[in-house]
């Protein structure tokens, strides 16, 4: 019977959706976290009687015909990239992208990885790097006697040096922007790499225009609602149990007729 491998798609999908779901919940603390958002297609159909086709000799036409569904597939999961809310931290070298645009790091094997996460902090070289020791882009080194950290919101970093009157400019931050942000490749750690979905990366001074700014002393929360998605979450698991009772349903209908057989 059709049925029991179309209610099966659609509980697979749902499932797929659930698991979506869950990582959302999961990363509601995590900064720069973006929520995704499964997306589903149909599948196939069998034409039983195909629409347009001639049923008489007089030249009769269908006007509808009979076409039955097998189901459902996963069709993309959909990374939403609006803005999270600004959490204050007090650390110096904490910045928050306010607007479009990814901070750079520079990975160990060499490549270029792309962050919304600017939890930074500064290593044993003066250098300014990610939670997990990553170097920024470009390279920005804080002098050893610097007794504080200023950072603009058009990312230029100034330090302040004992003795002198003005501050010292020790680098100018960037941020990358794509033409397709959803196309990024996630390597998880809040990291992303460049796709051929993506686009390439176009580097620019933060308050550029089609760049946004760097919000000092702050980190962007993940843009994940709650509300939302425990509604999602219910909506997704009644999905589920529909899917369920068509599998019974089926299993019934077959169960009465090999009862008829006999």
């Amino acid at each position: 019977m059709r049925a029991l491998s179309t209610a099966a798609t659609g509980m697979a999908a749902q499932q797929m959706n659930v698991e979506v779901i869950s990582n959302n919940i999961a990363n509601m603390n995590t900064i720069g976290f973006k929520r995704q958002r499964a997306e589903f297609q149909d599948l196939l159909y069998q034409n039983v009687e195909r629409m347009g086709s001639q049923s008489s000799d007089s030249g009769t036409i269908v006007p509808t015909g009979i076409q039955v569904g097998s189901g459902v597939k996963p069709n993309a999961v959909y990374r939403i990239t609006e803005q999270g809310s600004m959490t204050q931290t007090g650390n110096q070298f904490d910045v928050a992208v306010n607007g479009r645009g990814y901070l750079q790091v520079q990975l160990p094997s060499g490549e270029t990885a792309y962050t919304r996460a600017g939890n930074l902090s500064v290593n044993e070289n003066g250098q300014m790097v990610t939670a997990d020791g990553y170097t920024v882009l470009p390279q920005i080194t804080i002098p050893a006697n610097a007794t504080a950290v200023t950072i603009s919101k058009s990312g230029q970093v100034q330090a302040t040096i004992p003795g002198q009157t003005a501050q010292q400019t020790v680098g100018q931050m960037q941020l990358a922007t794509f033409f397709n942000e959803a196309g990024l490749d996630a390597q998880g750690s809040n990291l992303f790499l460049v796709s051929g979905a993506s686009g390439a990366a176009v580097v620019g001074n933060p308050g550029a225009i089609g760049y946004g700014t760097l919000q000092q002393g702050y980190t962007e929360a993940s843009n994940v609602d709650a509300v939302t998605e425990i509604t999602s979450l219910i909506s997704a698991q009644r999905a589920y149990e529909m899917n369920s009772k068509v599998v019974n349903s089926a299993d019934q209908m077959l169960q009465t007729t090999s009862q008829l057989k006999q």
